[in-house]
């Protein structure tokens, strides 16, 4: 224990590099993603608004950035990631190819929760004569709610492992901490400590998830 106050100064430290990383990735996975996943529900043969040529477009992008080895992805955009933030370290630098995977994750979350919505959604909206925007925001995402909210959960958990990474090419964060202070210096109650930590953070964060997402379902609300 004694280690373990002798390095909070730093594990605090840690904890606001990845609250930065995260943020940032979080925002733009949530607004982007939400973008891609709708638009490749729209967009898909059966869709709203067929179309092909953007539907191959955004399923290459998801597709290529999900199986791509994020420690790979990490390296191998590094050039861009110093043209667009003039550096490559740091978490705000970090953030970028988190913003990548994010996006690319949850828009195909975004899809497979609006595939799952009953048919009745989408004929009643089209027999009402809504506009696009109207059956997006009134009718879809509306009836979607409750599974997306578990869905950004889900992103948010895997975010966070995916942070734990970023310390190996320079972008901080507790993952770097356990390494460098914990196992690089044979401190292990430090690591340990921290990996303690960020369970209780993630389960926290699933808990929340969950919660909210119960008060967001119709169907736990009629019960």
């Amino acid at each position: 224990m004694n280690q373990v106050m002798y390095y909070l100064p730093d594990m605090l430290k840690a904890l606001r590099e990845t609250s930065i990383m995260l943020g940032i990735s979080l925002l733009l996975g949530l607004i982007f993603g939400l973008v891609v996943g709708i638009s490749l529900f729209l967009f898909r043969s059966e869709g709203r608004n067929s179309n092909k040529l953007l539907m191959f477009i955004l399923n290459c992008y998801v597709n290529i950035i999900r199986s791509f080895p994020f420690l790979l992805l990490v390296v191998a955009i590094i050039p861009v990631t110093r043209y667009i933030f003039g550096t490559a370290f740091g978490p705000v630098a970090a953030s970028f190819p988190l913003s990548l995977v994010a996006i690319a994750i949850f828009g195909r979350l975004v899809e497979q929760v609006l595939l799952d919505l009953p048919k009745e959604v989408e004929e009643l909206a089209n027999s009402l004569g809504v506009t696009n925007f109207q059956y997006v925001y009134y009718f879809l995402l509306k009836e979607a709610r409750s599974g997306l909210v578990l869905s950004f959960t889900s992103i948010t958990i895997s975010l966070m492992s995916y942070s734990t990474i970023m310390g190996v090419v320079g972008g901080g964060g507790i993952g770097d901490f356990a390494i460098r202070f914990g196992y690089q210096r044979y401190e292990y109650e430090v690591m340990y400590a921290t990996i303690v930590l960020m369970i209780i953070i993630v389960g926290s964060i699933q808990l929340l998830g969950t919660f909210i997402s119960k008060k967001l379902d119709k169907r736990e609300s009629v019960k």
